[in-house]
């Protein structure tokens, strides 16, 4: 009996993508000028408007209007012909510094209070909430398949549309791709692709759908895995002329699944887009995914989630699992050994050793955080492998 497994994503000129973009330009903003900057920066745009809101605390002035526009010119919305135009919509801001309440269990943790002087003891995580982090070995990058394909097709969308100042193409788009697994749970070929995207007026759907099976599809995904029996659904409602804002609302967060790993692995709830680095919403899933991808990366398992929790004002996490779902070559127990003594997840520690006071949120606000070939992102090193194997000799 076949298995399918289908994940999506979406382009940088989804609202949902434009509102993430929008709140991390400015959670790099403010760290460029000032590293120690308090970000929870929520974004909500929708026809000819958009709105800032939440809590910061930093040092430093930021242009807000200024940020806000440059980021939704970068998505492609600088025309009102296209139904938003970055030049010209309103841009409010509903700004407040972080609550004090919070602040004081951030800026001295609970192991502090107690008497240690250990430097990663001494800032407490941001909240309370448990994150998850997943690796496997479908890709190189050892990322799930169809989320890997899902993202591939959605950049490819924006780079067929800017690389043509005539491209039939407008910034809106999504990307679904349905992947069959054998009874082992390895891939072995694309069943479903699903392409909508916004497109010009003056295009017919039977002008669009062959542009894009051929400029896109067939020329972005392996050919091993598409075969005579692979469907292709391209803008299955039959047209897509009105997108992005205009067409729908878009809220920073919304899109957590498209950030993480496509629905293959749990999700803790908390969205990235926005949060400085103190915000274990956001750390703490980098932290996940670095420990599940060296336990994959060094042959210990084909499939690894990792959950970590944490407690508001806490700096040490109040539980560590390891899950492998059977294809470990040890135990999850003695993964979990291993890690607790290899990998430090007190968020000063993650802060320090992926360096995340720096303006390199931005870049990670469209097609996913994880499983990026394309950028430098200390959480998707491979550099504990060695180190693990030596812990479990």
């Amino acid at each position: 009996m076949p298995r399918f497994f289908t994940s999506e994503s979406v382009t940088e000129g989804h609202p949902d993508k434009i509102a993430d973009q929008i709140s991390d330009a400015l959670l790099d903003a403010m760290l460029e000028k000032d590293p120690y900057s308090r970000v929870a920066c929520e974004t909500f745009i929708t026809t000819g408007m958009v709105l800032v809101a939440g809590e910061v605390t930093t040092n430093c002035y930021v242009d807000i209007p200024a940020v806000v526009r440059d980021a939704i010119r970068q998505t492609g919305y600088k025309h009102a012909k296209y139904g938003f135009d970055c030049n010209t919509c309103a841009v409010m801001t509903a700004l407040d510094e972080q609550s004090g309440d919070i602040a004081m269990g951030v800026d001295r943790a609970w192991e502090s209070k107690s008497g240690s002087e250990d430097a990663f003891a001494q800032i407490g995580a941001g909240d309370q909430g448990m994150m998850f982090g997943y690796a496997c070995d479908d890709t190189p990058e050892l990322m799930p398949l169809p989320i890997s394909l899902a993202h591939r097709l959605s950049k490819k969308l924006a780079a067929v549309r800017k690389a043509d100042p005539d491209s039939p193409l407008l910034p809106d788009g999504k990307s679904q791709v349905t992947v069959e697994y054998d009874e082992n749970e390895r891939p072995i070929r694309i069943d479903t692709v699903l392409i909508s995207s916004q497109h010009r007026e003056d295009v017919s759907l039977e002008e669009l759908r062959p542009f894009i099976i051929e400029k896109v599809i067939k020329d972005e995904l392996p050919a091993a895995l598409l075969d005579e029996n692979t469907r292709y659904l391209v803008n299955p409602t039959g047209r897509f002329v009105i997108g992005g804002p205009q067409g729908d609302t878009g809220l920073t967060g919304r899109k957590i699944i498209v950030d993480t790993y496509g629905g293959m692995a749990r999700h803790g709830g908390g969205a990235f887009s926005g949060k400085d680095p103190t915000k274990v919403d956001r750390s703490a899933s980098y932290m996940a995914r670095y420990i599940a991808k060296n336990i994959v990366a060094a042959k210990l398992a084909s499939r690894c989630e990792v959950q970590l929790a944490y407690a508001i004002g806490v700096a040490e996490p109040v539980s560590l699992r390891v899950d492998t779902f059977g294809t470990g070559s040890v135990s999850d127990t003695l993964l979990e050994e291993a890690v607790s003594k290899i990998f430090d997840a007190r968020p000063a520690a993650i802060i320090h050793n992926f360096a995340l006071r720096r303006p390199i949120y931005r870049q990670t606000a469209a097609y996913g955080h994880f499983g990026r070939t394309d950028l430098d992102l200390p959480w998707e090193r491979t550099d504990k492998v060695e180190a693990l194997l030596a812990a479990l000799k």
